[in-house]
């Protein structure tokens, strides 16, 4: 038979996702002694012929690729900044979460356990795949690689909804007709060892390295990173109420081995590390790519995300309280700098801020932003889609391409969905060091990301509490948008202190005669967290077909 290739690997998704139902049909095939029944299709591969073959092995691990959530599924509401202190989404059942009122039988966006994109999808898939490798005759040195990428998928996957549910089900092997289905669940502890131990085994077996026909599979150094991540939410106090103090010291391990690695840097330009032109960059340890529109699936940020005035559908929409923590150029929180003008709110504030934020007045494509009121261009009173308005007074701009104009045409640009970045590891790192008493080293690293080329901050110098609240403040602005602190606040147990806060937005009201503006910033959105949300319940559905599968607490 002969091997198939495929010049870029994320091209393939389209073509193979229809065809990856008839493998679990495959593993159950029967034998039959009617010659009619046994001519092969010839529109179909056979059980033995996929497991035989490198390019439909690649395909098929290609394929589990794919079926991992990420934060851009279209049309972003399943980002989990949209249940967090960051991001107010216009409809889409995000009302129901920030207010508490999650429910077993209603886990609208944040059903990453049966919905659309789930990690049981990817968890069976490994499965199958570990199933009938060790069968295989292909190519050793490509059966290793791909051994490593599905225990990095896998492991990813378990961490995933340990993180969302806390222990479940554990599993490595497909299930058949006779299976027993109905499996309790394992410990937080017992689920994460075994991620662990997946991600572990990865980073012996992956290459640090592709060729470019393989960019954007994972490599040494994502699972390195991925380690850096579950040894830190795993030190972290919600699981970790004795602090141990070994526990950090394992986070602060994992996380210099990526440092020591020396193959991965702060990139030199913050807005444009998220942009496909830079999709490879040199601070990117593992990412998503999307093809537009030669791939059906892409990211589509800039129809998501632009302000309606501009053809974009404005859908999620940054609160004030983030855009309260972004500093002054001094360094400076707003409400401490005296020289912060409540009336003139967006001048001199950390470049972040303007790489991140479209806020009203903000220079974009040959003139301002305007969320103002009345008959301002990105405003609910918009001559262009006003339904599509923000209801803050901002928009999201990380992650979106400038130069592409009107995005509700075919002129889509394709961020990559970044899952690890280097500045998660060096805040990992100091994080981790500061738990351990080592004040230095913690603020070292916090400035090597203050520093950037581009960002420029001033050095932090706190220490004791106040170096810890630095530290945590540090993730929130650098890590914006990027789904790090829905679990930050959790892990931390400081989901109460945030959470439970309305949301507010930013009202400006310009006067038609004169242009003057005038900011209130006006609570708007009920936020509630109860202490039972630091879990999500495990779906309804799933108890009722599983007496064995308990729930979580208060649910």
């Amino acid at each position: 038979m002969k091997t198939l290739k495929y010049p870029a690997f994320y091209g393939v998704f389209p073509c193979f996702g229809y065809i990856m139902g008839f493998f679990i049909f495959l593993c159950t095939t029967y034998s039959c002694n009617d010659e009619v029944l046994n001519i092969t299709p010839s529109d179909r591969y056979s059980d033995i012929e996929v497991w035989q073959d490198g390019g439909l092995i690649e395909a098929f691990v290609n394929n589990t690729y794919a079926k991992i959530p990420h934060g851009f599924y279209y049309p972003y509401r399943n980002n989990l900044s949209c249940y967090a202190d960051e991001i107010y989404y216009r409809g889409g059942g995000t009302d129901f979460i920030n207010a508490g009122d999650i429910t077993p039988d209603r886990l609208y966006n944040l059903d990453r356990w049966n919905g659309p994109k789930n990690y049981w999808d990817v968890v069976t898939n490994a499965n199958i795949f570990f199933y009938n490798i060790e069968n295989s005759e292909i190519d050793g040195e490509l059966k290793s690689r791909m051994k490593g990428e599905m225990k990095m998928l896998r492991g990813y996957a378990y961490f995933m909804l340990t993180q969302f549910w806390g222990g479940v089900p554990l599993f490595t092997e497909p299930f058949e007709l006779d299976s027993d289905f109905k499996i309790p669940r394992k410990s937080y502890e017992e689920c994460l060892a075994f991620a662990l131990n997946e991600v572990e085994e990865a980073i012996a077996l992956l290459p640090l390295n592709y060729n470019d026909d393989n960019l954007g599979r994972v490599t040494k150094g994502a699972a390195m990173g991925l380690k850096s991540r579950m040894t830190l939410y795993a030190a972290s106090p919600l699981v970790n109420s004795g602090s141990d103090l070994s526990k950090w010291q394992v986070a602060a391990d994992a996380a210099k081995a990526v440092i020591d690695l020396n193959e991965y840097a702060l990139f030199d330009d913050y807005k444009t590390l998220f942009l496909r032109e830079n999709s490879y960059n040199t601070e990117v340890l593992w990412a998503r790519p999307f093809n537009h529109p030669v791939v059906s699936e892409a990211a589509y940020m800039e129809l998501a995300l632009y302000p309606n005035g501009y053809g974009g559908y404005g859908q999620p929409h940054p609160i004030q309280a983030i855009i309260d923590d972004y500093e002054m150029t001094s360094g400076l929180l707003p409400a401490e700098d005296p020289s912060y003008d409540p009336q003139d709110p967006y001048v001199n504030r950390d470049p972040r801020f303007y790489a991140s934020i479209f806020y009203d007045g903000a220079p974009f494509q040959g003139r301002t932003v305007e969320t103002f009121l009345p008959g301002g261009l990105d405003s609910r009173e918009s001559p262009i889609s006003p339904w599509n308005a923000t209801e803050t007074g901002y928009y999201i701009r990380k992650f979106c391409d400038d130069k592409i104009v009107n995005p509700n045409t075919t002129n889509q640009g394709n961020s990559p969905y970044i899952f690890i970045r280097y500045a998660e590891i060096l805040l990992n790192y100091a994080e981790a060091m500061y738990e351990l008493g080592d004040e230095e080293a913690a603020r070292k690293y916090v400035n090597m990301i203050r520093s950037r080329p581009g960002v420029s901050m001033p050095p932090i110098a706190e220490s004791g509490i106040e170096l810890r609240d630095r530290i945590r403040h540090e993730r929130r602005i650098e890590l914006a948008f990027e789904e790090h602190r829905y679990f930050d606040v959790r892990r931390w147990m400081i989901a109460p202190e945030v959470l439970n806060v309305d949301a507010a937005r930013m009202d400006i009201q310009r006067d038609p005669s004169t242009g003057k503006k005038t900011y209130t910033i006006v609570p708007f959105n009920t936020r509630r967290f109860n202490d039972k949300n630091y879990w999500l319940p495990i779906p309804q559905s799933e108890i009722e077909k599983n007496e064995n599968l308990t729930q979580n607490q208060g649910y």
